[in-house]
């Protein structure tokens, strides 16, 4: 973070407490607030205001969470990107029911998000894993995520060995590697205000329709 970002969120810390919330009409969607806040986290130089935690649940009930980076949101959801052969895709895989985490404590913010998962399709994996630099594409190759490594040297040893492979010409997208789609049921904003009394804006799905109402805090 450069000294300039470091005063950005030193001005701006808890400013969010200050501001009221946005009015939220009959006809309001989640999609507009959250677009908001997110610009409002990249505009007061929080470091990665995209990072967010995943939570999965394997089938015996053993509830996991990791923090992943958020590269793209729309209507139908939000993307991310990893290896299909780790822990929290194999989680997924299993059980579609999933939970995000957005905290943005210099703006005293946190968007919590449920629902369920599905892959992004082919394309969208290729295009996003080609935009990303070479050597990350080369790690995507050179990392089973999430298994065990046989000795110390082995990623080291697998990057060399991809490094060498893929010398030349574009890297080829792993097929084991791509984006997982969370699409929404429920988005809660919460917003800290003095004595505790923090806005908790809550937006649920039913029948493919956005209701919205305030829980206590």
């Amino acid at each position: 973070m450069t000294l300039f970002e470091k005063l950005r969120c030193l001005f701006t810390f808890g400013q969010g407490v200050a501001l009221p919330l946005p009015e939220i009409t009959a006809d309001s969607t989640p999609l507009p607030l959250f677009t908001q806040w997110f610009e409002e986290a990249n505009k007061a130089g929080i470091l990665l205001p995209e990072a967010m935690s995943v939570s999965s649940c394997s089938q015996s009930g053993q509830p996991s969470s990791r923090m992943v980076l958020l590269k793209d949101f729309d209507d139908q959801g939000f993307v991310f990107f990893t290896n299909y052969g780790s822990r929290k895709s194999q989680e997924l895989a299993e059980n579609s029911k999933v939970a995000l985490l957005f905290h943005w404590n210099v703006l005293q913010r946190q968007v919590r998000i449920e629902g369920s998962v599905e892959k992004v399709s082919q394309q969208e994996s290729e295009a996003y894993f080609h935009s990303r630099d070479r050597g990350s594409q080369v790690g995507a190759w050179a990392s089973k995520q999430s298994q065990k490594m046989s000795h110390d040297g082995e990623l080291k040893q697998r990057m060399a060995k991809y490094s060498d492979k893929y010398a030349q010409g574009e890297v080829p997208h792993p097929e084991f590697w791509g984006g997982w789609r969370v699409k929404p049921s429920y988005i809660e904003f919460w917003q800290g205000r003095a004595n505790r009394l923090h806005d908790r804006v809550c937006f649920e799905k039913q029948d493919e329709a956005w209701q919205h109402f305030k829980l206590h805090p």
